[in-house]
Formats: C-alpha cells, structure tokens, sequence
C-alpha cells in the first residue's frame, strides 16, 4: 500500500489517500504537483483506495507539500512518513 500525503496550510495535520500500486500512486502524486503548479486555485478531490468511502477535497493554492511513501506494517504510532511532527510540553 502506498500513501500520498498532503501538508495543507495552517493545519496541523496531513490529508492523505492510499493506492495499492506504485504506478496509481505516482499518478496521483504527480497529479497533485501539477494542480500545486497551476497558478489558478482549483480544487482537487481524492478518493483512497484503502477506505473507499473516504474523499479529501484541498484547494490546490493551500497545499505546501506533498510526499509519496510505501506504508508497511512496521509504522508506529500511525505517523507518516517524511514528515516532522512535534508535541510541546507544558
């Protein structure tokens, strides 16, 4: 299973959908690029592969980042991959 994940502007949290073959996974994340390229806002809507009741829609203008990885069972804590999360403490 692959995982594109999206840092969206001011929100703490990744948007991501799943694909189960590299080739549907590049796709996407080029697709993604090149809506983040376009110098007119558009909206992009997702569906995943792994909840095929889960769509994300982004305004392709809020989106700042975006990484493609290969989800195994080995991953902790449900984070993804490539990106930096940080908890302060009080």
């Amino acid at each position: 299973m692959f995982s594109i994940d999206m840092i969206v502007k001011n929100t703490p949290v990744s948007l991501s959908v799943q694909r189960k073959l590299a080739e549907d996974a590049e796709a996407v994340y080029q697709q993604v690029l090149e809506a983040m390229r376009n110098s007119q806002p558009q909206i992009l809507e997702l569906t995943c592969e792994k909840n095929t009741e889960k769509k994300v829609a982004v305004l392709s203008s809020e989106i700042s980042g975006v990484v493609i990885s290969q989800k195994s069972g080995t991953n902790s804590a449900g984070r993804a991959p490539g990106f930096v999360s940080m908890t302060i403490g009080e």
